[in-house]
């Protein structure tokens, strides 16, 4: 059984490890660098990690308000050894919780070709294809929340 918890970052160490964590899973395997990790919504989103039992993060998710209505998850990342235990989907679930709660009647996102049926499988629907600054291909997805 996989012991795991879901919490947001909160000393400087949890925040510095959450960063380099996404770096590591999202960026560093496309060779781009540090410098494209963070971006100006940082600061008014909503992040989570995930933490093992060491308190080794093997999770991440954001969410951020495009408008009143619209939440937008980012940075969604877990683990290449624990895909496909639950821990993504809890992410999503409580950013979708979060969202929600602020409001938010609608949740987008830009899913990797690889993740667009595990979004499927959480209610999202496929949408128009999407230039990410990582230069491959994603697919805009939706789900409304009720």
């Amino acid at each position: 059984m996989l012991n795991y918890f879901i919490k947001s970052p909160e000393t400087p160490d949890e925040w510095d490890d959450y960063f380099l964590f996404r770096w590591e899973m999202l960026r560093k395997p496309l060779g781009m660098s540090k410098d494209s990790l963070e971006d100006d919504q940082e600061g008014s989103s909503f992040h989570l990690i995930a933490l093992d039992c060491h308190k080794k993060i093997v999770g991440s998710g954001r969410v951020h308000f495009n408008s009143n209505e619209e939440a937008q998850i980012r940075y969604m990342a877990v683990s290449e050894d624990l895909k496909r235990k639950g821990i993504g989907s809890e992410i999503v679930q409580k950013l979708e919780e979060h969202a929600g709660k602020s409001g938010a009647r609608t949740v987008i996102l830009n899913a990797r070709e690889e993740a667009i049926d595990f979004y499927l499988s959480l209610d999202y629907l496929e949408g128009d294809p999407y230039q990410s600054d990582t230069g491959i291909p994603h697919i805009t997805m939706k789900k409304i929340l009720y």
